[in-house]
């Protein structure tokens, strides 16, 4: 794991240039937590200010300081990717990864049940629960509702891996010197596909985050809460762009764009370090 970290970061600039980005996001999410105010509360600083000393992004018409409410929204919106990734990938690497070692039955009953969550229209089911627990519909909860739905694909990619797998050499002499199911897919199997799963979890963060700005922009999600969409909901709904606010409008678009930008930078990186030639040019270099 160490070792692709450091082939990517001394080797592949688009990866130096998404980590650097998500790292700075990081930093803003942690240094969010010592806000002075709080971003579910309006009214806490003068409407409308322009920028300033006191408030470099100036104030919106909530009565918000846009700064902090921004790098509030950044810390909710990688929040809630992260919960929901982190449950998706569980989901998918456990059936995954037993299915395609098993194999016969189990597989089948796993694949016919991945498959129905691939078919599923998933953007009308979360426009309905989002409907219904608008109001307790927490970043927890969301992301926990978005990982439950957002597994499936990868799922099928990770049972893929482990059937090319299986066929090796290694696994067969695993398994003819008594080496058991769990200690075959956690040992031997699991390390190869990490990149994969860093690969495919970073694609999931992506998703999320755009599906959480969709939900909030189209009024179905927990509008007091800060994130990336609801600051663009409530700069619509008060005709930020008509009034020309573009401070307010333009901090989460852009805040949006960059972070998306710099997973999809990480995220190709690590794809390409999927081919072999590629990483064999890497070793090479070292």
């Amino acid at each position: 794991m160490l070792r692709v970290f450091k082939r990517l970061f001394r080797y592949d600039k688009r990866f130096r240039f998404g980590f650097s980005i998500l790292t700075l996001f990081i930093m803003i999410a942690l240094i969010s937590l010592f806000s002075p105010y709080n971003m579910k509360a309006w009214n806490t600083v003068p409407r409308d200010m322009a920028s300033s000393l006191k408030y470099p992004l100036g104030t919106n018409s909530m009565g918000q300081d846009i700064l902090w409410q921004a790098m509030v929204a950044i810390k909710n919106s990688l929040l809630l990717g992260l919960i929901a990734a982190l449950i998706s990938r569980i989901i998918a690497i456990v059936l995954g990864l037993l299915a395609g070692y098993k194999g016969g039955l189990f597989d089948r009953i796993v694949m016919t049940i991945n498959d129905s969550f691939i078919i599923i229209p998933l953007f009308p089911v979360l426009i309905l629960i989002a409907s219904i627990l608008r109001t307790s519909l927490s970043i927890t909860v969301l992301g926990i509702i978005i990982g439950l739905f957002g597994w499936a694909w990868d799922a099928r990619l990770f049972r893929s891996q482990i059937l090319s797998l299986k066929e090796r050499e290694f696994t067969k002499t695993a398994v003819l010197s008594g080496m058991k199911t769990y200690k075959i897919i956690t040992s031997e199997h699991l390390p190869y596909i990490i990149p994969l799963i860093m690969a495919a979890t970073i694609n999931n963060v992506i998703w999320v985050i755009g599906m959480e700005v969709t939900l909030s922009m189209l009024g179905l999600s927990n509008l007091n809460t800060p994130t990336i969409g609801t600051m663009i909901y409530w700069a619509l709904q008060y005709q930020a762009i008509f009034l020309e606010k573009w401070n307010w409008i333009l901090t989460p678009i852009i805040s949006c764009i960059v972070l998306i930008l710099a997973l999809y930078m990480l995220s190709t990186s690590i794809s390409e370090y999927l081919d072999p030639r590629t990483r064999l040019q890497m070793i090479k270099g070292e």
